[in-house]
């Protein structure tokens, strides 16, 4: 089925596209999708993680990008957001209870749509909470995933003398008091995107138009904030990935790649994190916001290089 997706002007959906639903195990819907490859020969399937408030159709080109390189790629959009169903009787919060929620969706994911309908081998490229599920649910995909690539990963906040383990003591008492549906920032979606120029996501003009058109033409698909819950459950995340048992567990070889630039998620706590993984390397792209797949050619192209580098058959990367 292609008519799950949403459809703009300038964003065309690729070839090779199938969508639908999975049940998730408390019922919940997961919108996803797979895109087979066009190029040849078929070098396995690239498993697509997006960061918090994305949704598939903002990957098209990312997707494309690979699928000429002889890679599939199976994406989903997380509980909570995109045209996945939602958590909260108000659609805007960005909310969820637990990430072990998210991960539990990703490894049911693999279990029912990419293991039976996707050719491996399989390699994850995950952006910033997407990078952070990933790294959560690494254990149980060692026997599954050959490489991971990681871009800006969501392990701290950039500017804060505030660690995560205090923000997630504080979001935990709010959450006990009850206030946990409350947003911890922003607040709802402003109806008319905000100008390019204020924005810290992306230094290219045409992909900021692009990705912002898909949320005005259709705004079912856009959160505003996240909740104080949803801002536990991240903390939570960031400090279980981040102690040395849990490092020391990691088996796959890992790319981290950090934007130099970037506001959004700590480059810091990226660098300090990969210097401690047994089987990570790191890349640090000078200039670029946190968006690395949505940025300007410069960037955009660094990363993919990497990418391609670092994945077998795609590039010159090991075999």
């Amino acid at each position: 089925m292609t008519d799950l997706f949403y459809h703009t002007p300038g964003n065309p959906v690729p070839d090779n596209a199938t969508a639908g639903f999975l049940t998730a195990r408390n019922g919940r819907k997961i919108r996803y999708a797979r895109f087979a490859p066009t190029g040849r020969p078929d070098n396995g399937t690239v498993v697509l993680l997006q960061g918090r408030n994305e949704c598939i159709e903002k990957y098209f080109e990312t997707v494309s990008d690979l699928s000429a390189k002889g890679l599939g790629v199976a994406t989903f959009d997380w509980r909570g957001q995109g045209g996945s169903d939602r958590l909260l009787r108000n659609p805007q919060r960005g909310y969820v209870r637990s990430f072990r929620d998210y991960a539990e969706d990703l490894e049911q994911f693999f279990e029912e749509i990419v293991l039976p309908d996707c050719r491996g081998p399989y390699y994850i490229l995950a952006h910033s909470t997407g990078a952070l599920v990933a790294l959560l649910t690494a254990s149980s995909m060692v026997n599954r995933v050959q490489r991971m690539v990681l871009l800006t990963p969501f392990l701290g906040i950039p500017g804060q003398r505030i660690s995560m383990a205090r923000i997630r003591f504080i979001t935990t008492t709010l959450s006990l008091l009850g206030l946990g549906r409350l947003y911890a920032a922003w607040g709802p979606r402003p109806r008319q995107s905000a100008p390019f120029d204020t924005n810290n996501l992306t230094s290219d003009p045409a992909r900021y138009r692009r990705n912002m058109s898909i949320y005005e033409t259709h705004p079912q698909l856009a959160l505003g904030g996240p909740t104080i819950r949803w801002l536990r459950a991240a903390s939570s995340a960031a400090v279980a990935v981040s102690t040395p048992e849990f490092m020391a567990s990691i088996r796959i070889p890992t790319l981290i790649i950090a934007a130099g630039a970037d506001s959004v998620v700590s480059t810091k706590a990226i660098a300090s994190y990969a210097r401690h993984l047994r089987l990570g390397s790191l890349l640090t792209i000078d200039g670029a916001r946190h968006e690395l797949l949505q940025e300007a050619n410069l960037y955009r192209e660094q990363a993919l290089a990497a990418f391609h580098a670092f994945i077998p058959g795609t590039g010159d990367g090991p075999s």
